[in-house]
């Protein structure tokens, strides 16, 4: 089978098996590419999506504005073939020296310090975290003190030490995500989701 016929198929299974559900149709698009990257369903129920999350994220895409995002794991996930059209850059902090040397001098974590460096780039854009809690819970703090003004976040960090607590933290809050319940997640799915809304621009 050609690439394009086993994607095809594996979303005719994912569709089947996945049976009625009350998702939107373009919500219904994000949820099922995050379960043809991961084969795990339970994104369905674990998924939340803020009421202006889709329309901001396609805003931002639209304008070409930048996705910034918190490994270059999802970097590299991110299709760039379906941004190009738009001029977005997709940007990773996580190894610039300055980055590096201030999380070393300060004693934070590189994805802590990579945050604030991206301030500036992060604006009227997306920002996407896909590993560390420490970036997420960073960037709402930014955002509450409205240092930092992303058009959506999506906050889908993995592990077992902060990742529910951070995701919660930014579920509670009136800034448009994309983001899930408990401890799942992964840069693997974050950038799974910016690939399902640049097929929706």
């Amino acid at each position: 089978m050609k690439p394009d016929e086993i994607e095809e198929l594996s979303f005719k299974i994912i569709d089947d098996e996945a049976g009625r559900h009350n998702f939107s149709p373009d919500q219904w698009s994000i949820v099922r590419r995050m379960i043809h990257t991961s084969a795990d369903f339970e994104y369905m129920e674990s998924i939340r999506f803020h009421k202006d999350a889709i329309a901001r994220g396609l805003e931002a895409i639209r304008n070409g504005e930048n996705i910034v995002t918190d490994t270059n794991m999802a970097r590299v996930g991110i299709r760039k073939s379906d941004l190009e059209r738009f001029g977005t850059e997709v940007k990773c902090f996580m190894t610039d020296s300055e980055v590096c040397r201030i999380a070393s001098k300060t004693g934070t974590t590189k994805a802590k310090a990579a945050v604030d460096a991206a301030i500036p780039d992060m604006e009227n854009g997306i920002y996407v975290i896909g590993n560390a809690p420490t970036a997420l819970l960073r960037l709402i703090e930014l955002v509450k003190e409205k240092k930092a003004k992303p058009a959506l976040i999506i906050g889908l960090p993995v592990g077992f030490v902060n990742a529910a607590e951070s995701k919660a933290n930014l579920i509670a809050m009136d800034q448009p995500y994309i983001s899930n319940i408990g401890r799942k997640g992964g840069s693997n799915i974050a950038a799974s989701v910016v690939n399902a809304l640049a097929k929706l621009v």
